[in-house]
């Protein structure tokens, strides 16, 4: 019997989201990614190739608001941080890209926290 590696089938069902979600100039890619202990975000143009924007539980600006929050709200703060740097930029819209990871915990709370910070999807 084979032993399901869990990031193989995480990356599996990610390629099957992504045939049919791509970011557009007019409405990018919200990507998360979701490691053991920390959790990243970036705002993605699939056309052009880049990252508009970028957050996670590790930038030097957030550092100093994750000290004593559970990873939850963590999650939650990166969130509101990533939909604060994406209107500076000029994005209000955009794809919810859960990078194959279900969505509960972190990944909702980061969600909540960015709808909360003025981001649609």
């Amino acid at each position: 019997m084979a032993k399901i590696n869990r990031n193989k089938a995480r990356l599996r069902r990610h390629t099957r989201v992504r045939k049919r979600l791509s970011g557009t100039p007019e409405k990018p890619r919200l990507n998360v990614f979701r490691s053991l202990s920390e959790i990243y975000v970036q705002v993605i143009d699939d056309e052009a190739g880049s990252t508009l924007v970028a957050a996670s539980s590790v930038d030097k600006d957030l550092r100093s608001q994750m000290k004593g929050k559970n990873k939850t709200e963590q999650a939650r703060a990166v969130g509101e941080a990533i939909a604060e740097r994406a209107k500076a930029q000029g994005v209000s819209t955009v794809v919810f890209d859960r990078g194959g990871f279900r969505y509960m915990g972190r990944v909702k709370a980061l969600a909540d926290g960015a709808r909360e910070g003025g981001l649609e999807f």
